[in-house]
């Protein structure tokens, strides 16, 4: 072995590498905010968590990259510790997929089957394919798929590329002593942890430990401990991304170290107990890389179901390690520990801005209600949801901002856009709320009320309000076009029931039936209604236009007025709903 080969060897992990990063981000961009969804139908059965956690990871092909979800879910009060147990035991399971993807390096034979599994033979037809999707598709899912073919190409090359440059290493004494070095297990799992801690991923290292089987020096005694030690190291990377998270996040993290340490620990004594009582023959022939993934599987099943049954010990052992102590026990609104997975980040993104508009809402109804009966404790709690409605758009916008700067999906993209457009205008809707608490205290302490008639004109145009607030705030949850197409044309009928209100009390006052100081309070509050209707508009027109990557609303709103030939019939719709006369 030269320095040439030397070349060949770091070049081969450099595409090694980069291949597996492609492939991974790819499909877990694929798999996009699905992630979140699987995740989220948990229950406190270890069992079904580890079938998610193995389930996901096999998917996004990275245990390290699903713990980090877990400490983010966990530290952000998605998850309880004790749900994050058995998701990380599945991710251990789940990432050992690489090994069996990479073990097919190794099949041999001359029938036309066995020459069409070896990667040789259809590798390069996926890359094809991978390039004419990238080149085609910038964005999408089909430049996704593009992506995951072309890495999953460049990882197998890379692994081809290391493991013929390493064919001469079988020659050279130093590197026989090396491994031999390794059939010492405490040696061979602190190479094997050092070795994943420097990587970060638990895959790669045991890719490489593949590629270096091809040489022949590698026996079963010297890769069982490194393999053991390689999941041991993967948890570097979650014991780094808990750092600065809350106490229950950092205990998920030492529950994935511990997890890994006993289950090497209770393997080793009991392997190496069997091989001092049977003695095992095969420790000292060599190991391919099919070999490999083998232990790689066998281990972290068997280690699983050991473990799984004690997953509430490992809990304790994390607490102890973690003790409770004067730390602010509320959850970040949102945790920087997703945007390691920007698919899950603008799921959890969006989930919180729903909850905004809906604290909005909830917020504004309540103010309502003040106009017509005070109570100091709902008045309460008007300010207290607009200062929650205040804190939610600062760490939203500050969180989005962030997002924004990530490479997103195409859908994740637009998502981003709309919640980026729509904070604001949620946000002045909870001030209005406040506004009309004003109002309302007005009333209360001038004790002046309105008339019966005025009365019932603003009961009118509050019905159309709760309605033009429901119909937006659903859709903007469930992402309802259609429903969104709706509110437009109520809020136009709004503008002519505010216009109906202000005409019959100017007739009101000129026949003595309603005062003109009355009358600035009845100003006050539909000044609030208007511009309430007016931002659930903006908010509509926003997913609407987003929806296809524009963003013009005058543009939208004349062409929507003038060519929708459904638009005037919703108008009219709507003025048969709260009793106005219908217009051609």
């Amino acid at each position: 072995m030269d320095i040439f080969n030397v070349f060949s060897l770091f070049g081969g992990l450099a595409l090694f590498l980069y291949g597996m990063n492609l492939m991974g981000d790819s499909l877990e961009q694929q798999a996009g905010g699905k992630l979140q969804v699987i995740l989220s139908k948990l229950t406190d059965n270890p069992l079904k968590g580890f079938l998610l956690g193995l389930g996901v990871t096999a998917i996004i092909q990275s245990s390290s990259a699903t713990t980090v979800m877990v400490v983010g879910f966990v530290n952000s009060g998605i998850m309880e510790l004790t749900q994050a147990v058995g998701i990380i035991m599945g991710s251990n399971v789940g990432t050992t997929v690489t090994s069996w993807l990479l073990s097919l390096t190794t099949i041999e034979g001359s029938s036309f089957i066995m020459k069409l599994l070896k990667p040789d033979s259809f590798g390069p037809v996926l890359a094809f394919i991978g390039i004419v999707l990238s080149m085609f598709y910038k964005k999408g899912k089909y430049a996704n798929v593009g992506n995951i073919l072309l890495g999953f190409f460049i990882l197998m090359t890379g692994m081809g590329a290391m493991s013929d440059s390493v064919g001469g290493l079988a020659d050279m004494p130093w590197f026989r002593d090396l491994f031999v070095s390794f059939t010492n297990p405490i040696l061979g799992v602190l190479a094997g942890a050092l070795l994943t801690a420097i990587i970060q991923s638990s895959s790669a290292s045991v890719g490489i430990l593949q590629a270096l089987s091809a040489t022949g020096a590698v026996s079963f005694g010297s890769a069982i401990p490194i393999i053991l030690g390689q999941n041991i190291g993967t948890c570097v990377t979650a014991l780094i991304s808990s750092v600065g998270a809350n106490k229950n996040a950092r205990r998920t993290a030492f529950v994935h170290l511990y997890f890994n340490i006993v289950g090497t620990v209770l393997f080793l004594v009991a392997f190496y107990s069997l091989n001092a009582v049977i003695g095992f023959e095969f420790l000292d022939d060599p190991v391919n890389a099919m070999n490999i993934a083998v232990v790689h599987t066998l281990f972290n099943v068997l280690a699983t179901a050991v473990l799984l049954p004690f997953n509430k010990l490992l809990v304790k052992m994390a607490c102890l390690t973690v003790p409770d102590g004067k730390e602010d026990e509320k959850f970040p609104l949102l945790d920087k520990l997703l945007l390691g997975t920007p698919a899950v980040a603008t799921v959890r993104a969006r989930e919180c801005t729903v909850d905004m508009a809906r604290m909005a809402q909830s917020g504004l109804l309540k103010a309502m209600s003040l106009v017509h009966v005070w109570d100091g404790k709902v008045a309460e709690e008007v300010i207290q949801k607009e200062d929650d409605v205040d804190h939610y758009e600062d760490a939203l916008g500050t969180y989005l901002v962030q997002l924004s700067s990530l490479q997103l999906s195409m859908a994740d993209h637009r998502t981003v856009n709309t919640l980026l457009y729509t904070l604001s205008d949620l946000e002045r809707i909870s001030d209005h709320s406040v506004n009309l608490l004003r109002s309302a205290e007005e009333l209360k302490n001038k004790q002046v009320s309105f008339s019966a008639k005025a009365l019932e004109d603003l009961n009118l145009l509050e019905w159309a309000l709760q309605d033009i607030l429901t119909m937006t705030v659903e859709a903007f949850a469930n992402q309802d076009l259609e429903a969104a197409r709706k509110v437009e044309p109520l809020e136009q009928v709004i503008d002519e029931i505010v216009y109906r209100v202000r005409t019959n009390h100017i007739k009101r006052v000129q026949t003595g039936e309603c005062s003109i100081s009355n009358g600035f309070i009845l100003s006050d509050l539909l000044t609030c209604y208007e511009r309430v209707a007016d931002h659930c508009s903006n908010v509509a027109v926003a997913m609407i236009e987003l929806s296809h990557d524009s963003f013009d609303t005058h543009e939208y709103l004349q062409g929507v007025k003038s060519q929708d030939e459904h638009f005037g019939r919703r108008m009219d719709e709507h003025r048969a709903r709260y009793g106005l006369t219908a217009k051609s």
